[in-house]
């Protein structure tokens, strides 16, 4: 049986950054990381935007070179997916046989795409937007001649798939199940500011709408049936509903899981020797007001990848990271800082009309998060607003003429 000192699950943002910043803090072991990609890493967040768009080769997208992880002495294992832990001896099986020891096990196996539980779900043509083989799919029915697409969920890869494929020609029926989208992670001013966005770029977006079935020829999708009986018709469709945290292996192992795996601030699990980071770790977060939650960014990844690599290193400092977040939509760049969830009041700074706007998030008078379109300045100074829990009166945070950091 082969031994690793570390062994990291997951070939991600978090699961690079966690093998790299291993080495980083001068861990001399041995390293292997797994994955179930046939890919060296590389980055998520391109693939529903300059990917699929073919901007970006996929050659800029990697994390690092590929001879990279070999002169880090970095052994990676692609194609290839734990299946079982043994956590009390230290052994991970993998899907073909293998079985490998480790001395640490750093779990960032992310999540795989929430699926549509209606009939037809699994037909040709239904794709989801996860990895590049995702992508490259869709890519590959595109360039047969694909143009009718239907875009199951109102969340930021939903929103930025429907963007690359009306700028690719195609025509775009949006669904969202609830009355606006972004529902859960934005503020009524800024869904309605995108939903207007992608109307005006000739989406046809409907909100409240319901999926009864995907319909299909017997092999490939030709349209979407609603609740209320309509049928698009299609050739492409993106589903684009979250994700489910990959933790039943951990969970069989005996991990403490609720919802994603519980870690401390250490970004350790409950299991010994087990860390888990990224999308699927529940932890303790201070802008959240210390409410367990999953932060599912790359930065978040990132941040708990450095945490967990300077634990086992023994230099251990706990999580403590600012949220943030983009995504670019058309011409729009989308830049959030903090949380908003749980805010009781909102302040519009600027226009929506201009396309360069702010809305501010404030909770019992402090200001918790930003989103800001094309409007940078925003948010590196709104940045230190919200690392400060900065109490400001609100006629001073929609001055747009007032700079953020005279009020800090």
């Amino acid at each position: 049986m082969e031994h690793y000192d570390a062994i990291v699950v997951g070939t991600g943002h978090g699961g690079a950054q966690a093998a790299l910043a291993l080495r980083q803090n001068g861990f001399t072991g041995s390293i292997a990381m797994v994955g179930r990609d046939k890919e060296p890493p590389y980055e998520r967040p391109p693939l529903s935007k300059e990917y699929l768009a073919r901007e970006k080769e996929f050659e800029r997208i990697l994390i690092r070179p590929a001879k990279f992880w070999e002169d880090k002495q970095i052994d990676l294992l692609l194609e290839s997916e734990v299946v079982v832990i043994d956590a009390q001896a230290k052994i991970i099986s993998l899907h073909d046989g293998r079985m490998l020891e480790y001395s640490e096990l750093i779990w960032a196996a992310g999540g795989s795409p929430r699926k549509l539980t209606c009939s037809g779900a699994e037909l040709a043509g239904v794709h989801a937007v996860r990895d590049k083989s995702d992508v490259d799919a869709i890519i590959c029915q595109l360039d047969n001649g694909a143009r009718r697409a239907v875009v199951i969920g109102g969340g930021y890869i939903g929103l930025e798939a429907a963007a690359v494929l009306r700028k690719l020609g195609c025509d775009v029926v949006l669904l969202e199940a609830l009355d606006r989208v972004l529902a859960r992670v934005a503020g009524e001013e800024l869904s309605r500011f995108f939903e207007n966005e992608h109307r005006r770029q000739g989406v046809d977006l409907r909100l409240g709408a319901l999926v009864d079935c995907i319909e299909g020829d017997g092999s490939r999708v030709t349209g979407v049936k609603l609740a209320d009986g309509e049928v698009i018709a299609c050739d492409i469709v993106i589903v684009g509903i979250g994700i489910v945290p990959a933790v039943g292996v951990l969970v069989d192992a005996g991990a403490n899981a609720p919802n994603g795996v519980a870690v401390d601030e250490f970004c350790r699990s409950s299991l010994p020797h087990v860390h888990a980071i990224g999308d699927l770790a529940l932890h303790a977060n201070s802008f959240a007001e210390g409410a367990m939650i999953r932060l599912e960014s790359v930065q978040n990844a990132n941040d708990m990848a450095n945490t967990a690599a300077r634990d086992i290193c023994g230099n251990p400092v706990p999580y403590e990271a600012t949220p943030w977040f983009w995504s670019n939509q058309y011409d729009l760049k989308l830049q959030t800082v903090g949380l908003s969830v749980g805010h009781d009041q909102t302040v519009l700074r600027g226009d929506p009309a201009t396309r360069s706007f702010s809305v501010i998030y404030l909770k019992a008078g402090k200001v918790v998060a930003l989103d800001c379109v094309n409007a940078m300045k925003d948010y590196v100074q709104g940045r230190k607003l919200v690392e400060a829990r900065a109490e400001v009166a609100p006629e001073l945070l929609r001055n747009a003429d007032h700079q953020l950091k005279h009020c800090v």
